[in-house]
């Protein structure tokens, strides 16, 4: 038991306890939830959590080796903690929680016994079912280099270094029509060529559905009228007026690398990797068969 609290496990070996459970949920988008199975509040570092609104735990299963710690959660769907429309909406997806063993008698008594992020939500009957993954679970993802012509990089990122506040690659528009959340329709949307968002993002910045975000599969103007597509509805309410940004795309090609976005000291893909046929050719005596440069 890492770190495990020496007053805490004293407590522990008196064999008269009083201990609950904490967690503390942090969205990507910066909301905070605090929740204990006590009924009082508890309070420490700066963190309250809720009585009777929170969260019970089943069994936890954890490892000393690399495999990944996993446990589940249960808790009620309310206006004033965890609402539906916000887990349909993708809100808690991938947030962060903690999770400690308390002496509510005395906080300073605690054990972090776990720490990860939430994986699948369930909701039926006004109750939801949170799978919660360990910080192992981060190791299952592959690491390294591809070693192929397109880039890598995701744009805008440390790999890419390019400056997505470069006038010219982002715009600020109030949605004029939307349909099934997922279609966006304007009637003045100038300034941008056709295709300039396609590969892009597309983030709410207002209204209901603020902070969600999809990337775009279409952009294409018709009789004047600019329509952004997205691959995936967003799961929030969307009306027209509410603000919205599109981030320029990019379709991981040299080309455009270097002519639209004008990064290619920054390319992550390798351009000239030889093709089949020119890895199968032979010897002959015509045509051009000299061992050269592929440019």
């Amino acid at each position: 038991m890492t770190g495990f609290n020496a007053d805490l496990r004293a407590h522990l070996l008196t064999g008269a306890t009083t201990l609950c459970r904490a967690w503390f949920v942090t969205r990507k988008d910066g909301v905070t939830f605090g929740f204990t199975d006590h009924d009082l509040p508890l309070e420490f570092d700066g963190m309250v959590f809720k009585a009777d609104t929170g969260l019970s735990a089943v069994a936890l299963q954890q490892s000393t080796g690399l495999s990944v710690d996993n446990t589940e959660a249960f808790g009620a769907l309310s206006d004033s903690a965890i609402r539906e429309e916000d887990i349909v909406a993708g809100r808690f997806d991938g947030a962060d929680v903690r999770a400690w063993l308390v002496n509510w008698a005395a906080p300073d008594q605690r054990w972090l016994q776990f720490r990860g992020t939430i994986g699948e939500l369930r909701r039926a009957g006004g109750a939801f079912q949170a799978d919660l993954r360990g910080l192992s679970e981060t190791l299952n993802r592959p690491l390294g280099r591809v070693y192929q012509k397109p880039c890598t990089a995701v744009l805008g990122d440390t790999g890419c270094r390019f400056d997505l506040d470069t006038p010219g690659y982002a715009a600020e528009r109030a949605i004029d029509v939307v349909e099934d959340g997922r279609v966006f329709r304007w009637a003045v949307f100038e300034g941008f060529e056709p295709d300039w968002f396609t590969r892009g993002k597309l983030t709410v910045l207002t209204g209901a559905a603020s902070g969600l975000g999809g990337i775009i599969k279409k952009d294409h103007i018709d009789n004047g009228q600019r329509t952004i597509e997205l691959w995936e509805p967003l799961r929030a309410t969307l009306s027209s007026g509410d603000i919205v940004k599109c981030v320029a795309g990019c379709d991981k090609r040299v080309q455009t690398c270097r002519n639209k976005f004008d990064n290619f000291a920054n390319y992550q893909g390798f351009p000239d990797i030889p093709n089949e046929d020119w890895m199968a050719a032979y010897p002959k005596s015509t045509g051009r068969n000299v061992g050269g440069s592929l440019r």
